[in-house]
């Protein structure tokens, strides 16, 4: 299989990193000091699940000299994603899968308005890894998870094939989801509150759940968006929050949300893509969210400065 990566941060390098590990051809799309190191010394990947380093087939900041591939995994902030569908065109054939890997909800529809819906497997993952280092990538924690469907929830040969890919890889488990879209809001349901409120309280996830007063606040969080999912229609599971209670309760004590650390850092985050897109999609239900509007209100003056808008 011939993958490329879109976006070689640490989710798609880490990923399309394991894949090329285990056999498959591996085109990376990157650029600046990042593509340059991988072209000097490979895609460097540090990883609990362990360490590895792959030589790409290409890397490159041209999508055209790819050409089509069987798979791309798009691993572009969210923010980024509409932008990335325009820039991947070369990359896509008549049999290619494009799978997102984005938190949120929203970036397989914006991948599909503008590739086609046929080409677009919802898909999501579960990792905190980073750029640690122009072409290191560094896997700090959670056990990588990547899973994927179709959006009918039938066993396509796509999703066949794909699931057997990355179960043939190292330091990865596979799920195909018979319901894509309630996996997609299981994520949303833990990655919008927990990156809201680290944010927010500026401390790693081991101190916001240690206190009890940013406890509560981050539960509020979670149920806003476990009922914000319910009023559209989608199939959480009954226990959803509390799921994600024990999940966010088992992470390292030292995570945090890469929108957090990119509001830290003073560059442009997913804010609009989590706590704004629970504030919009909210609106249209005609629903409360208040943690929500609280989380992006305080954090917008920092997103807006460092998109250059203050």
């Amino acid at each position: 299989m011939r993958v490329a990566i879109f976006g070689a941060g640490g989710v798609g390098a880490y990923f399309g990193g394991r894949l090329a590990e285990a056999g498959h051809e591996l085109v990376v799309i990157a650029r600046g000091a990042h593509l340059a190191a991988i072209r000097a010394e490979g895609l460097r990947v540090f990883s609990t699940s362990g360490d590895f380093t792959v030589t790409p087939a290409l890397a490159t900041d041209d999508p055209a000299q790819a050409g089509p591939v069987d798979l791309v995994l798009v691993g572009v902030k969210a923010w980024q994603v509409s932008e990335a569908a325009q820039a991947m065109q070369p990359l896509i054939g008549e049999a290619t899968t494009v799978l997102p890997l984005q938190n949120g909800v929203e970036a397989p529809d914006q991948l599909a308005a503008e590739l086609g819906a046929a080409a677009v497997l919802p898909g999501l993952c579960k990792i905190v890894s980073f750029i640690e280092a122009p072409g290191v990538v560094r896997h700090a924690g959670v056990e990588p998870r990547v899973e994927f469907g179709e959006r009918d929830g039938r066993r396509s040969e796509r999703v066949e094939a794909l699931a057997a890919a990355f179960s043939a890889a190292k330091g990865v488990t596979v799920g195909v989801a018979d319901d894509v879209e309630a996996a997609l809001w299981e994520k949303f349901l833990f990655i919008a509150p927990v990156s809201g409120v680290g944010a927010l309280c500026r401390q790693p996830i081991g101190v916001v759940r240690q206190v009890p007063q940013t406890r509560a606040f981050l539960l509020r969080a979670l149920k806003e968006v476990d009922l914000l999912a319910r009023a559209r229609g989608v199939k959480l599971r009954d226990d959803a929050v509390a799921r994600t209670l024990r999940f966010v309760d088992a992470l390292p004590a030292d995570s945090t949300a890469s929108m957090q650390r990119d509001l830290a850092a003073g560059r442009p985050s997913e804010l609009d893509n989590q706590a704004g897109a629970v504030v919009r999609l909210a609106a249209e239900q005609s629903l409360p969210v208040p943690a929500h509007e609280a989380i992006y209100a305080a954090l917008l003056p920092g997103e807006l400065k460092a998109r250059g808008r203050l």
